[in-house]
């Protein structure tokens, strides 16, 4: 059965939120890795002192992953790994 156009479409916030930091970190993995860089060293160096120089602004990754609060990238990483386990 198809549908109505008009029916409501229940969005999680939260899946919204998570979904935006792995695109954010796809894309910065990726130009990080096309530059030549190791790319989690380069993000953990971010992450841990909070200079933006350590992502390149190659394929504007460094202005993309300031759009995401660093606290909430730690929490992401920090919860996908222990849902891991």
């Amino acid at each position: 059965m198809a549908k109505s156009v008009t029916e409501t479409l229940a969005i999680s916030v939260e899946e919204v939120r998570k979904q935006n930091i792995k695109d954010v970190l796809n894309l910065v993995e990726e130009a990080l890795t096309e530059r030549g860089y190791n790319a989690v060293n380069q993000i953990a160096g971010y992450l841990i002192s909070s200079d933006p120089a350590y992502i390149s602004s190659y394929k504007n990754a460094r202005s993309v992953i300031q759009t995401v609060e660093r606290h909430e990238i730690i929490e992401e990483l920090v919860r996908v790994f222990l849902e891991q386990k």
